[in-house]
């Protein structure tokens, strides 16, 4: 089965596409599966992990929404997983192996969004950013600390899927447009639901170039996307649509993702999250097991940030209490 897939793929993708077969490889070398891919067995990896199952309780931009249809980290990564896959359909890419990016690109994202990434990153002394801690998730934590073992080009994508980032694939490249293309549409539907925005909010000259609905906006990018790299090396996307898309993002930083309500909450995760930082730097050997054991391998700072960034919102919030309310004092 293994065979027709090469096969298939030998005749119908791209040239500028990555084959399975020619995959270059794990950094620790396995007996290969009769049936799948490697890149089909990376996928498989991703979803059977745990940091991928915890993603469903960490927060994508609105902090413990009461509502049950707001997205979580969890359904942004199956929003890339889908906007990326029909990227690399369009343009006759490698599907598993951008698949397989997209569904691990996030899994090092700490809890609380983005405002947990700011916050481990100013109080750890090596920094912290969610693109190296995904691959540290794949390559270190995962598995109990051996890992998963993903191929080279899986873990390109993951570490490169930021918009600075430098893919070495195009199937990177699709997963890191589709990361823009897709946070930036969900979010306005969950700020459009919790009333940070109305529905004729969005700037007019930019819903007349890339659509007044969500759907309307995925379709036009994806197809500004295709209409330029079909048959090219790289992906890029029309000058227009690309424009649009800039400008809508900044339109998002101003009147959603950074606002004086976010400050607000903002302030409350580096209280929570800074607390727990300095009481596990100070007592390292409360962490739990797999974590002590790093310690001899790794910084201290690291492995503290390797234990806050995997928790959900609801895990963190629950450490502090534990730690730091005072609990009843009864009698029996």
């Amino acid at each position: 089965m293994k065979e027709r897939t090469y096969q298939i793929e030998a005749q119908f993708l791209s040239p500028y596409a990555v084959k399975s077969i020619e995959t270059k490889g794990r950094q620790i070398e396995e007996t290969p599966c009769p049936m799948r891919t490697e890149f089909q067995r990376d996928r498989d990896r991703i979803i059977h992990s745990k940091a991928f199952r915890r993603l469903k309780n960490k927060t994508q931009v609105f902090f413990s929404p009461e509502g049950d249809h707001y997205r979580t980290r969890l359904t942004h990564t199956l929003d890339v997983s889908q906007i990326a896959r029909s990227i690399a359909r369009c343009l006759a890419l490698n599907e598993d192996l951008t698949e397989a990016i997209a569904l691990g690109h996030d899994l090092g994202h700490t809890p609380f969004g983005h405002a947990g990434e700011r916050v481990l990153n100013s109080l750890s002394n090596l920094g912290f950013s969610h693109n190296e801690q995904s691959l540290r998730v794949v390559d270190v934590l995962e598995n109990d600390g051996t890992g998963l073992n993903l191929t080279y080009e899986v873990r390109n994508g993951i570490l490169n899927h930021k918009k600075t980032g430098n893919p070495s694939t195009l199937e990177g490249a699709a997963v890191s447009m589709a990361d823009r293309i897709a946070y930036v549409n969900h979010d306005i539907d969950d700020a459009l639901r919790a009333g940070v925005l109305k529905a004729d909010s969005i700037p007019k000259n930019i819903a007349d170039v890339i659509g007044n609905t969500s759907r309307e906006r995925i379709n036009t990018l994806i197809t500004a996307i295709v209409k330029v790299s079909d048959g090219k090396d790289k992906i890029s996307m029309e000058k227009v649509a690309f424009d649009a898309l800039e400008e809508l993002r900044q339109f998002m930083f101003d009147k959603v993702y950074i606002t004086e309500e976010t400050k607000v909450q903002e302030e409350t995760v580096e209280r929570m999250l800074g607390a727990l930082y300095k009481y596990y730097i100070d007592k390292p050997k409360t962490l739990p097991s797999l974590y002590v054991g790093l310690l001899d391998k790794y910084p201290k700072e690291q492995v503290i940030c390797d234990y806050i960034s995997s928790m959900s919102d609801r895990y963190a919030y629950n450490q502090f209490e534990k730690i730091f309310v005072p609990r009843t004092f009864t009698l029996d």
